[in-house]
């Protein structure tokens, strides 16, 4: 594994913060639209969301345990606000006007509390899982047990806080189907996808740490 100079270091972690605040708020938004797959309820946030593990994934891979750790610290509060704001002014879809912003909402506040909740303890678990598989020699093993974990926890974490007893009727109803479905459509995604995409993403990072000399996840 190559090092990465201070300044590097600190810039990779400028844009994987920013990466990460991106799309929580866009998830936030997202769930508050659901959708309907072969009759089953879900959310279009279930396929933005996986991005962030696979984000994390490789700050483990590349930067180490801490470094993964300070991207969540600093990004807790920043996306809690960020995402409140946003989902405030474009409540289930439609822009609601900057005047919503002096109204408290006690729906989207919850949706914003569920998410820091489940982003933390997801993600958290996603890197403890993650460095503890990273050195087996099958470089996708880590990053798909990570990924099975870490959408568990963040999954059921998120829905059970914003929605049971939810002023949204449907949602109220409806949270543990489409927390279920939500999990399964992550996991089909991030499997299927974000686990080819990190081997790529990684084996071109480390090409070009390198010097694009050849190296493999």
């Amino acid at each position: 594994m190559h090092t990465l100079s201070l300044p590097r270091r600190r810039g990779v972690l400028a844009v994987l913060i920013a990466f990460h605040i991106l799309i929580i708020i866009a998830s936030n938004y997202l769930v508050q639209l659901p959708m309907s797959i072969f009759g089953w309820q879900t959310t279009w946030g279930a396929f933005s969301f996986p991005f962030i593990f696979l984000a994390t994934d490789l700050t483990v891979r590349l930067l180490g345990k801490t470094s993964a750790r300070q991207v969540i610290s600093r990004v807790m509060l920043p996306a809690l606000v960020a995402s409140y704001v946003v989902s405030v002014l474009f409540q289930e879809g439609a822009f609601r006007g900057l005047g919503s912003l002096t109204q408290f909402n006690e729906f989207v506040l919850r949706i914003s509390l569920a998410s820091f909740v489940a982003y933390v303890l997801g993600q958290f678990l996603d890197i403890q899982v993650f460095d503890k598989l990273r050195r087996l020699p099958q470089w996708w093993v880590a990053p798909s047990l990570s990924t099975v974990f870490g959408n568990l926890l963040d999954t059921y974490a998120f829905f059970s806080v914003a929605f049971w007893q939810s002023s949204n009727a449907f949602m109220a109803e409806h949270w543990l189907e489409i927390a279920t479905v939500d999990y399964v459509i992550k996991l089909a995604v991030s499997l299927v996808l974000f686990v080819p995409l990190y081997g790529l993403l990684l084996n071109g990072i480390m090409r070009f740490i390198a010097g694009n000399k050849p190296a493999t996840v």
